[in-house]
């Protein structure tokens, strides 16, 4: 069961870190519930770098993503101590960490697979497209709602071709 959790899990909850996401950009959600969302995500991270270490040291694809999270978790404490020192730029260099890190890992795996790379470039190009949005929306350009979509629907397209292939 427990391998089942490390490579099905993700197909679910990518997506629903996205909405989760969007949500809170919508005021749907308050700074507590995305305090206790980073708290749970880092556990996440820990729990699939701590159970599946061994199994990411393929010298392929998993190891790439091994990396992702591995720097992933240094971005989410990074949100979480954007909380304790209230500061929006350690929580904004938190969320768009996580729209471009997955963007590198899709890249990266489609290099290496033969099968599917095209779904995996279109992913990562999708996902930094919605992250270009989602920083010019900062900026006052533009729909940061937009480049969230843009970043949740290119990483789960990715990731759940991912769980379904392999």
């Amino acid at each position: 069961m427990l391998q089942q959790l490390r490579e099905s899990g993700p197909g679910l909850l990518v997506p629903l870190a996205w909405l989760f996401v969007a949500a809170a950009d919508l005021g749907m959600v308050g700074s507590r519930s995305i305090f206790i969302a980073h708290l749970v995500m880092a556990a996440f991270i820990a729990f699939f770098l701590t159970t599946g270490w061994a199994a990411m040291d393929d010298g392929g694809a998993l190891a790439g993503w091994r990396a992702v999270m591995v720097v992933g978790l240094g971005v989410t404490l990074t949100g979480v101590a954007g909380f304790f020192l209230v500061s929006t730029t350690l929580l904004t260099t938190s969320l768009v960490g996580w729209m471009l890190l997955p963007a590198v890992g899709l890249a990266y795996t489609g290099r290496l697979v033969d099968a599917g790379a095209g779904a995996y470039y279109g992913s990562a190009a999708l996902g930094s497209l919605g992250a270009v949005i989602y920083i010019l929306s900062l900026a006052g350009v533009g729909s940061g709602l937009v480049g969230l979509a843009l970043v949740g629907v290119g990483q789960t397209v990715g990731i759940v071709d991912a769980v379904v292939r392999f």
